[in-house]
């Protein structure tokens, strides 16, 4: 396992194809003044130990040299040994509503980016506790388990989208049922579901599997996007063009947000409805809760003893910069010999 102590040196990585195309351009500025002076031919007698190659050998050095003495700048690290340590904290599990209702746009940029941001922006601030994301349409998907790993949640999270639940509609009571089993820790006294949705649902048992879900001990908190006036909701056709989906008669189709199935959902769960449009009111609610809840020990494992590593990357680049240096521009001799780019297809004369 590796760490970047100072990821942001990398945008200095863009000063390599800079002085590439640098190189390019003064390489035809020759070129272009050498003909005003002599044809190709003569300027290859005058000067016949002139190697191109070897010029492009050189820039590739130091490119590759000043390449890893930036990244020696980021310092990375390895960690050398994995530890099982203790941590306190609690389980907390978002239900992520990834219908296609969630492509409306009435709240910006969209009702599903709305929710991604809400959820990042908790998981940014969490402690040492544990997270975990089921994504749920017309049927459930468990996108990542319980884990310590709040970089993986965020990454996995960001590539949520409709096309990852082959079955449309709007269930939440499977988001429920999955979530039911989704807590691995029987020791944990504080299981948290959160579930992000416009609150459209097309099944009848969601309030008896609240019900069974807070008996298990998980309280469940919803949260909604979207609003009472409703929006569209756009389709992307295969030529990239955007329509909007209508019913059978041919009439565009009005999502609404429905609040009263999330507040239900909500009290039966015994926690809390949320309005997530307010990005910031939102985290502020969540994280109090999540502050005043009581953390229970458990065990985790990850790689410690990190060492910077930074040195091979220091020498690895002042050896392709001293190999610049020792290269000369000129041709090697055995290649002289061999007479390879010999155009006039003359012998050469000794």
């Amino acid at each position: 396992m590796y760490q970047i102590e100072e990821p942001t040196y990398f945008i200095y990585l863009a000063i390599i194809p800079a002085i590439f195309v640098l190189f390019l351009l003064v390489l035809w500025w020759k070129k272009r003044i050498q003909k005003q002076f002599a044809d190709h031919n003569l300027i290859q007698k005058l000067s016949p130990e002139k190697s191109t190659f070897k010029s492009f050998l050189k820039i590739t050095m130091i490119c590759l040299g000043l390449a890893f003495l930036i990244v020696s700048l980021t310092n990375p690290k390895m960690g050398t040994k994995l530890e099982t340590i203790k941590r306190q904290g609690v389980d907390i599990v978002f239900a992520l509503d990834v219908s296609k209702s969630m492509l409306a746009e009435d709240i910006a940029p969209s009702r599903l980016d709305k929710a991604k941001q809400i959820i990042t922006k908790i998981i940014d601030n969490l402690g040492s506790d544990r997270v975990g994301i089921i994504i749920y349409a017309g049927n459930s998907y468990p996108l990542l388990p319980i884990t310590t790993d709040h970089a993986a949640a965020k990454m996995f999270l960001q590539n949520a989208n409709p096309d990852m639940v082959s079955s449309q509609g709007t269930a939440i009571n499977e988001a429920i049922e999955k979530a039911i089993t989704y807590y691995d820790n029987e020791e944990q006294t504080n299981r948290f579901l959160f579930i992000v949705s416009d609150g459209e649902d097309h099944e009848d048992n969601t309030i008896t599997l609240a019900k069974e879900a807070q008996k298990e001990g998980i309280k469940i908190y919803t949260v909604g996007v979207g609003t009472n006036a409703g929006g569209p909701i756009p389709m992307i056709d295969i030529g990239g063009g955007i329509s909007y989906k209508k019913d059978s008669k041919g009439d565009v189709v009005i999502t609404k947000m429905q609040e009263d199935v999330l507040k239900e959902i909500a009290y039966e769960g015994k926690g809390k409805y949320i309005n997530g449009n307010k990005t910031q009111e939102t985290i502020t609610i969540i994280e109090e809760v999540l502050l005043k809840a009581e953390k229970s020990e458990f065990e985790s494992k990850q790689f410690s003893d990190y060492k910077d590593q930074f040195q091979w990357f220091i020498g690895f680049g002042l050896l392709f910069l001293i190999i610049d240096v020792l290269l000369l521009e000129k041709k090697t001799k055995w290649v002289q010999k061999l007479n390879l780019f010999n155009q006039s297809g003359t012998p050469k004369r000794k």
